[in-house]
């Protein structure tokens, strides 16, 4: 898993990109929730961008369950075969990338 601050990226000249996934035929979904997910694992890479509220990321490293705290402009990246389920402390409102199909 990747954890990113949006606000933090800048570039040497306008419009400089920071690739975060490569996503073939992807889907842009914008989610509301005030109720956790599931845990599963992504057929791909998922960008996870939270644009409104917070959200508790479980997610699984070494066996173990780790939480990051996503607010506005926290980017997770959670790579093929990444064990995670998304907790919402209250509403939020999510904008995932992802390959289509995936759960």
């Amino acid at each position: 898993m990747q954890f990113l601050d949006a606000a933090e990226h800048t570039g040497t000249h306008p419009w400089a990109a920071l690739d975060l996934a490569e996503i073939p035929d992807a889907t842009v979904r914008l989610h509301w929730t005030d109720a956790p997910y599931r845990w599963h694992v992504n057929d791909g890479d998922e960008a996870f961008v939270v644009l409104d509220g917070a959200v508790d990321m479980h997610y699984k490293h070494g066996g173990e369950v780790m939480v990051e705290r996503l607010t506005p402009g926290r980017i997770c990246i959670a790579e093929a075969g990444d064990e995670h389920v998304a907790h919402p402390v209250g509403a939020a409102r999510i904008l995932v990338v992802e390959q289509r199909g995936s759960v």
